[in-house]
């Protein structure tokens, strides 16, 4: 298990430990103990959602041979389960459809399809990144969807289910997931750090949730990088992981608004020019500040409009959002917000990465 990585390690192996899309999971677990069984599921959303968490967990639950009557929740301890779990169950296959997305593949899949399960009640198909499916895949893919043996399951997922033809979803059970809220991705955190006996102070487990932007696999790497970094610490701080990750706090996002609240081009480059010789990703940097100038859009918008519950920001940060989104005029905070967009995406391409950046303070320091 100690050479697992985080995710891996705590990933959940029942309905009731998986976090968020509640949704989701009370119409499946509602579903498996009246045996009302789709032939083909279709989970779409955004990357680190978990949509192939669940496929997996639905999967075992189906397969259970031990689980309770009128139950959902897996057992965990027959030998279905147990495979699943170590990931080397013969009817349990996993395609990635980013790698495997041909008419072959397709065709050895159909092929495979015509056999009864080794040992499960089900031979279940998941096909992550489905939508990646060339159009002649698809359309066999399609053919089988249409009348599929009844000892089959398919889980397809996809973060563009827009992506797919539309005959396909059709003849899917479909569920949208949701980005994870900032309370869902810190509780999953706290549950990390108590399993890993390491304590993170007040705000690291804070900052590590807002730069996951709603993806738990992304925030599981980030905890995951610290605690292998930190390795043998039994108390990581704030500081520690700014340093690390190169992320700056909210506090610090909110000083470089200030600059350019008071149109100070001068100190808002020199702070970036601080932050970057601190080891500063600039890339994070851009994507933190685009997230907080939408905040403060919103704000100004119409409070209503700010989701304070979700935001995971403190209560003097909210305060401290209010006034600067009270200070700057709406039509000045749009231009700012487009002339950062704008400097993110120049970034990929710039020989001098930090240049669009700095542009972009001067030009917004100097519109009215």
């Amino acid at each position: 298990m100690a050479n697992l990585a985080i995710y891996r390690r705590y990933r959940p192996q029942k309905f009731s430990e998986f976090i968020g899309q509640e949704h989701i999971v009370q119409t499946l677990t509602n579903a498996i103990p009246m045996g009302m069984i789709s032939h083909a599921y279709l989970f779409s959303g955004p990357r680190g959602s978990g949509k192939t968490t669940l496929a997996r967990l639905l999967a075992k639950a189906i397969n259970c041979q031990n689980r309770k009557e009128n139950g959902f929740e897996p057992c965990n301890k027959c030998s279905s389960c147990l495979e699943i779990a170590q990931g080397n169950a013969m009817d349990l296959i996993e395609i990635d459809a980013a790698s495997h997305r041909g008419i072959d593949e397709i065709r050895d899949l159909r092929d495979k399809i015509g056999f009864l399960p080794a040992k499960s009640k089900y031979k279940i198909f998941i096909i992550d990144e489905s939508h990646q499916l060339t159009k002649e895949a698809a359309n066999a893919l399609l053919k089988t969807l249409e009348e599929p043996p009844s000892h089959v399951i398919f889980i397809l997922a996809t973060t563009e289910a827009y992506k797919m033809i539309p005959t396909i979803v059709s003849r899917c059970q479909r569920f949208d997931f949701k980005k994870l809220t900032f309370k869902e991705i810190t509780k999953k955190l706290e549950l990390i750090s108590r399993g890993e006996k390491i304590n993170f102070d007040k705000t690291a487990l804070t900052l590590i949730a807002q730069n996951a932007e709603g993806s738990l696999r992304d925030a599981e790497s980030l905890i995951d990088q610290s605690i292998s970094f930190f390795s043998g610490k039994k108390e990581i701080l704030t500081e520690d992981l700014k340093d690390l990750l190169g992320i700056l706090e909210i506090s610090a996002i909110s000083k470089f608004v200030d600059c350019l609240l008071e149109k100070n081009p001068a100190t808002a480059i020199s702070f970036l020019q601080e932050q970057i010789s601190q080891g500063l990703n600039l890339e994070e940097f851009a994507k933190s500040l685009i997230s907080y100038l939408r905040k403060a859009l919103l704000f100004k918008m119409n409070p209503d409009f700010f989701d304070t519950e979700a935001s995971g920001l403190s209560p003097e940060e909210l305060k401290k959002i209010n006034v600067q989104a009270t200070n700057f005029e709406e039509k000045k905070l749009k231009q700012i917000l487009k002339i950062f967009l704008e400097a993110e995406n120049k970034m990929k391409y710039s020989s001098i990465p930090q240049l669009p950046l700095e542009l972009a303070i001067i030009e917004s320091c100097q519109t009215n």
